[in-house]
């Protein structure tokens, strides 16, 4: 047989890491798995030896839209440099949430000329009469649906009433796709909200301090309920707590992700970070994040996501009232180094632990595997090198994002990302994004 391409290093599959190992490329999709001395002769050679050959990073919480300027380009080519190699994007489009056939076909024409990796997209519902889109976007090739139990924006992210979750679960689970709920509790979350802003009490850990921890496990335990009595696959986004994995874990057909922001930071960096730390749910106290880092290491958690929202520093800069910044953290290019660096080089889980989190997984909970998620024959030649010498320091002026910065400016960093392919094509080399927008794909989800 004749090989495209054929990249040496210690590879990391599904049954263990071959180390030396060679994967071998034939149109778009890997060939074969050898060990190095078996390699075989390709066009070209890629010689990583010594560094991790993982599959691709799917991070399955991307917000490309929430904030205008970033658009599908400047996610995904953060996305290359940072070894994602596929993103599942949320649906929540300032002025067009995906909750429509129409909507939907529109945003995969766009993604197929500016994406730079591959992306699957999520489908939300309207906040009245929402049930009725639902089959179109599956026809469509949604790879899953994400609903609030929260509400955001009336139109842009609304809270879904317990009732339409309830049918809405219905039919995304006879669909078999799973459904995904941003779980946070409004009835607890305003009043607080209200009295603090009324004693004026907008110093930045009052962000947190509104957001008890049962305003996010009461949100998750009637999540799982409703979906329980639906017969859905149920996913909870950007789990905080230890207390709500406890709960999902309990729940054989549920998955919970948690993100780096969760595992590297707590409360008390709000006093600096200010706005800059503003997130939904917030960050949590120290123990807390020890909790979340025992189940990560443990196996309860399923995924780790960045939840990637780029905001610009006018939207996060206002220190006298938290409440008046926006909500979330970029955090695609940095997903994989900093769990690499924290995870695998910190000592906290193997290398085979990190490639289940950050691909393997993924793919499972949303319908992309084994097309993506694994270095295996027959798969999508997706993969990223780390070079696990390398050590470096985060700094938000270099990386690829519009937002152009980080909550881990100064970070130091263990591993660095040598090489990002998707398809079998090098789209990021180590120093620089090689591939143009439009080479990403829109990735259906498979039967």
């Amino acid at each position: 047989m004749s090989y495209d391409l054929v990249v040496l290093g210690n590879v990391v599959t599904p049954t263990g890491v071959l180390a030396p190992g060679a994967v071998a490329i034939a149109d778009g999709r890997i060939a074969d798995i050898l060990p190095e001395s078996e390699a075989p002769e390709a066009r070209q050679v890629l010689d990583h030896h010594g560094s991790w050959i993982l599959p691709g990073a799917i991070d399955a919480h991307v917000h490309c839209f929430s904030s205008p300027q970033e658009g599908f380009t400047n996610a995904t080519r953060a996305a290359a440099a940072g070894g994602v190699t596929t993103i599942v994007e949320m649906p929540y489009d300032a002025g067009a949430p995906v909750t429509a056939r129409a909507v939907l076909e529109r945003k995969i024409e766009r993604l197929e000329r500016d994406a730079i990796v591959d992306v699957a997209l999520l489908g939300t519902i309207r906040k009245k009469n929402g049930t009725r889109e639902i089959s179109g976007l599956v026809d469509g090739g949604v790879c899953g649906f994400k609903l609030s139990m929260f509400e955001t924006d009336p139109e842009r992210f609304p809270r879904i009433a317990d009732g339409d979750l309830l049918e809405a679960f219905r039919l995304i689970g006879e669909a078999g796709l799973t459904v995904g709920v941003h779980a946070e509790d409004g009835d607890i979350i305003y009043p607080l909200v209200e009295q603090y802003q009324a004693a004026g009490k907008t110093y930045p850990r009052a962000h947190c301090e509104t957001r008890p921890p049962i305003s996010e496990t009461a949100s998750v335990a009637l999540a799982l309920e409703l979906a329980e009595a639906a017969g859905a696959r149920l996913h909870i986004f950007h789990a905080s707590l230890p207390r709500t994995i406890e709960l999902v874990a309990a729940n054989a057909r549920a998955t919970a992700e948690t993100c780096p922001h969760y595992l590297l930071l707590d409360e008390r960096d709000m006093d600096h970070l200010a706005g800059f730390g503003k997130i939904n749910p917030p960050l949590r106290p120290p123990d807390a994040v020890a909790g979340l880092w025992d189940l990560v290491a443990g196996g309860a958690v399923t995924m780790i996501s960045s939840d990637h929202a780029p905001w610009p520093p006018e939207r996060k800069s206002n220190r006298a009232d938290i409440f008046a910044n926006a909500s979330g953290t970029p955090g695609v290019e940095t997903l994989l180094p900093l769990m690499y660096s924290a995870g695998v080089a910190g000592e906290r889980f193997s290398i085979e632990r990190l490639a289940w989190l950050m691909a393997e997984s993924p793919a499972r909970t949303f319908n992309l595997y084994p097309r993506k998620g694994r270095l295996a024959r027959g798969s999508d030649a997706d993969l990223v090198a780390i070079d696990p010498s390398a050590t470096w320091r985060l700094r938000g002026a270099e990386l690829q994002s519009s937002a152009g910065w980080t909550p881990y400016e100064g970070r130091p960093m263990h591993g660095r990302i040598q090489l990002t392919m998707v398809r079998g094509q090098v789209v990021y080399d180590g120093s620089g994004v090689t591939a143009a927008p439009g080479y990403g794909a829109f990735v259906r989800p498979l039967p």
